[in-house]
């Protein structure tokens, strides 16, 4: 196939292979609908790649069939000198077509075969999804999975998740679904404890259309979550997901802890403990930071400070972050290790700390460039501890520490 010469107008100028369905857009300049449409909606660019003049996503793309029939004709006479035949693609989903897989949704006899077509559908380009988003799709998709919790129906409940999870919620309408319906993040948290062929697929999918969720939600619903929200999403954390859905359930865990009752109702479910054995783990850096957020606010209660120092590792877990993963990883830190030493510090604890090399690490950030809020957070902690650990080096090569 080297050899031969294809017609430079059979070419797509994004991917430069042959077209298998030529769209002409609005500049004039035709494209592979695939290339384009990734350019546009993906990639998220707003001008004609050749001509670079504006081309909003939104704008027309029309089937170029003549060029498509002529690409189509050359393949075939070139078939013996291993040239594929292109197919005649099918045509585009609309708005139309997706109100009716949407009428097709609530009809029984057509129920599953329609979610698992909206699935495919999903998953196969950014256009399908737009014309979703504005069909009203997200709305009937959450309405269908509180019709599966109040049934006990477990039947498309994957397909149903997967398009949420592929579609970008609009946070205008994802608030007013929450307002119409208030059984929404019950729904989608007993969908944790379905057990279904791909569960882990499913419970990582399903963290993620709840992190979307929660992260426009009004705090009226926030504040309201009952202990079940909590106890399921730490058995999923402990039973272990994907990295992306470990990262969108420690989100949402980030999102309830503004109010005390969260805290409360998380601390009584061990997710201190448990935050601590997943950092022990050494995940990525973003996963690190997430958990420091968490044990921050939870370390703010004392119950969260106690379940905090139950675990051994804990101290020492946390003092070895520092310096490791991030400025915002070093100010969580920093700022956990000191509410322990102001309101639990104790001669075991500051001792603990002294000998895991946590007082090494507070010493460490005084020598560094970093904030200068941080150094005086740790001078105000060194401080207050001096005659407890005056004897340790680090603290004898430090300025500005001696209180007197």
């Amino acid at each position: 196939m080297d050899d031969i010469e294809v017609p430079q107008y059979f070419i797509c100028p994004i991917s430069l292979q042959i077209m298998k369905d030529p769209v002409t857009a609005i500049t004039g300049i035709t494209y592979d609908r695939e290339s384009i449409e990734h350019w546009l909606f993906t990639s998220k660019n707003a001008t004609c790649p050749v001509t670079n003049q504006p081309l909003p996503k939104d704008s027309d793309l029309t089937p170029n069939h003549t060029l498509r029939r002529l690409i189509q004709a050359w393949c075939i006479q070139n078939a013996s000198k291993g040239i594929d035949r292109i197919p005649t693609p099918k045509p585009p989903l609309d708005k139309f077509q997706v109100l009716k897989h949407i009428k097709h949704l609530w009809q029984p006899e057509f129920q599953l075969k329609t979610i698992r077509q909206l699935a495919l559908l999903a998953a196969e380009n950014e256009r399908n999804r737009k014309y979703m988003i504005e069909a009203g799709l997200p709305k009937e998709m959450m309405l269908f999975i509180v019709t599966c919790f109040r049934k006990g129906q477990i039947d498309g409940l994957e397909e149903a998740i997967g398009v949420l999870n592929f579609i970008l919620i609009p946070s205008a309408e994802t608030k007013q679904i929450l307002v119409e319906n208030d059984h929404i993040i019950e729904s989608l948290t007993w969908v944790l404890c379905c057990e279904m062929e791909n569960h882990l697929t499913v419970k990582s999918h399903t963290m993620l259309v709840l992190k979307k969720i929660c992260e426009v939600t009004s705090s009226s619903v926030l504040e309201r979550l009952k202990p079940e929200f909590f106890n399921r999403i730490v058995r999923v954390l402990r039973s272990g997901i994907t990295q992306q859905g470990i990262n969108a359930t420690l989100h949402v865990l980030l999102e309830a802890c503004p109010w005390g009752r969260n805290r409360i109702m998380m601390v009584e479910t061990n997710t201190v403990y448990e935050l601590i054995e997943l950092e022990l783990g050494f995940p990525e850096k973003r996963t690190t930071e997430l958990i420091l957020g968490i044990l921050f606010h939870l370390c703010s209660c004392p119950d969260g400070r106690a379940q905090f120092l139950s675990h051994r590792g804990s101290i020492a877990v946390v003092s070895k972050r520092i310096l490791r993963v991030s400025p915002a990883a070093d100010d969580q830190a920093v700022s956990i290790l000191s509410m322990i030493c102001k309101f639990s510090g104790t001669s075991m604890v500051l001792q603990e700390m002294l000998k895991v090399g946590a007082v090494s690490k507070l010493c460490s950030l005084l020598q560094v460039d970093c904030a200068t809020s941080l150094k005086d957070h740790v001078r105000k902690i060194l401080r207050s501890h001096f005659q407890k650990w005056m004897d340790s080096p680090c603290i004898g090569g430090s300025q500005g520490i001696n209180p007197s």
